[in-house]
């Protein structure tokens, strides 16, 4: 799977850490079993939303089942996302210290436990605790499947095969309420948890079957706990790896911020129907996933990651910032189509700062993917739960916290980006480590 660069595809002015390294990263699948890859990484990466979104429709039948308030089956959603962001902290270093696919398939195998159980939940208080471990567990597939990109990708074919995983990462918080939906009309919400084992069960075999370790012997870590604090406090020692999962995680606290506004906005503000509301937020992630992909398709090779990553920043903040002007109305009341216009360029925008992010980031993990997977998809989890709720502080009747939150966490994504990533020395972490098999060597600049 490892693919060299073109020689045309060194854009000039390529930062160090957008070139293509040649020198194998891990034991490529061969060419017959690449689809087969793709589809178990991207599905791995699509665990989260189909988790936390295929569920949503049922929250007010699981209120009436289980005969509990539904600010404790709310807690059933925190439960799962909070193992989610926990569980990658714990797995991405287990995965660097004993390869990726012995902790991905036990964790995949909990997952599919866990979400048994969720099923024969006989009780509130049970389900979130279900719902934690089977968080916990999934969090397996997020943390690694980034690793074993890495552990294959380096550079420019790294940010391409990102962009490619959007195809179906990008998509999932889209199809997986309608399936919800769709379900509840031929079962209840026991059903749903039925339908999420059998995508557990579909993805361990991927695993088992397809992908075979990526991460030789010699290149894990050791040390144990320790080892693995001085690995995360290397990766955070280097200003440039710390900038990249900064902006990362704001630009996907922008983004969360629409996720959880966006339907009280599009239909209580605006008075758009549910279907519109589907519709518009639809067109919003298609908008995504062609972006991811013309940055892959087109951009990575012709331009520097880095450029590429600047340009989806200024267009997110952009975005932004002309949303809080038309929420305020300071230029008089905007339509639908005023606001939905500049929700699609946000959003679509993320398509570049996504994986530019990702790739730019791993690529100065050395062996210490793991952990620096763990990293970026804590940090992103955390920093959208804490944008969250901030979206309804002023109650459900104004957009303008909305469009606040966006346009804070875009200029400090882009702050991120200008002042940690864009001062480095003349040789890059990921140039330096993982030659030596200490986690963190020579991160810290």
């Amino acid at each position: 799977m490892k693919e060299p660069a073109p020689a045309a595809a060194q854009a000039p002015g390529d930062a160090p850490s957008d070139r293509h390294i040649s020198s194998p990263a891990g034991a490529p699948p061969g060419r017959r079993n690449r689809l087969f890859v793709t589809l178990a990484l991207g599905g791995l990466t699509a665990v989260a939303p189909l988790s936390m979104d295929m569920y949503l429709p049922a929250l007010p039948e699981v209120t009436d089942s289980l005969r509990s308030p539904a600010a404790t089956v709310q807690l059933t959603l925190t439960g799962c996302l909070m193992g989610m962001a926990l569980g990658q902290l714990v797995v991405g270093p287990m995965s660097d210290k004993w390869g990726r696919r012995r902790p991905l398939l036990v964790g995949m195998a909990l997952y599919v436990v866990a979400t048994v159980l969720c099923a024969v939940a006989p009780n509130a208080p049970m389900l979130i605790a279900f719902r934690l471990v089977q968080g916990l567990a999934g969090a397996a597939g997020i943390v690694i499947a980034r690793a074993v990109v890495r552990d294959l990708y380096d550079g420019v074919a790294m940010a391409r095969f990102f962009s490619t995983l959007m195809l179906i990462s990008g998509v999932a918080p889209v199809v997986a309420p309608l399936i919800g939906g769709q379900l509840l009309r031929f079962t209840d919400w026991r059903g749903v948890f039925v339908v999420l084992t059998g995508v557990g069960l579909a993805l361990t075999f991927l695993v088992y079957r397809y992908l075979d370790e990526t991460l030789p012997p010699g290149r894990r870590q050791s040390g144990g706990l320790g080892g693995t604090l001085r690995a995360m406090r290397g990766l955070l020692a280097d200003r440039a790896f710390t900038g990249y999962m900064l902006s990362g995680g704001f630009a996907f606290a922008a983004l969360f911020s629409y996720i959880s506004a966006s339907p009280f906005v599009v239909q209580d503000i605006y008075g758009a129907s549910p279907q519109t509301f589907s519709l518009l937020f639809g067109l919003n992630s298609v908008g995504l996933v062609l972006v991811g992909q013309i940055n892959g398709k087109v951009l990575v090779g012709r331009v520097s990651l880095d450029k590429a990553l600047g340009w989806g920043l200024a267009v997110i903040t952009l975005a932004a910032a002309a949303l809080l002007v038309m929420t305020t109305g300071v230029l008089g009341k905007p339509g639908l189509a005023a606001v939905a216009t500049g929700l699609f360029v946000l959003m679509a925008a993320m398509g570049l700062a996504m994986p530019n992010t990702n790739a730019q980031a791993l690529m100065r993990s050395g062996n210490a993917a793991g952990s620096a997977s763990a990293l970026l998809g804590t940090s992103t989890y955390l920093l959208g739960a804490v944008a969250s709720p901030l979206v309804g502080i002023a109650g459900e009747h104004t957009a303008v916290p909305m469009a606040a939150v966006q346009l804070t966490c875009a200029v400090a994504a882009v702050l991120s980006f200008v002042l940690l990533c864009r001062r480095r020395g003349p040789r890059g972490g990921a140039d330096r480590v993982g030659t030596t098999g200490s986690a963190g060597d020579g991160l810290a600049e």
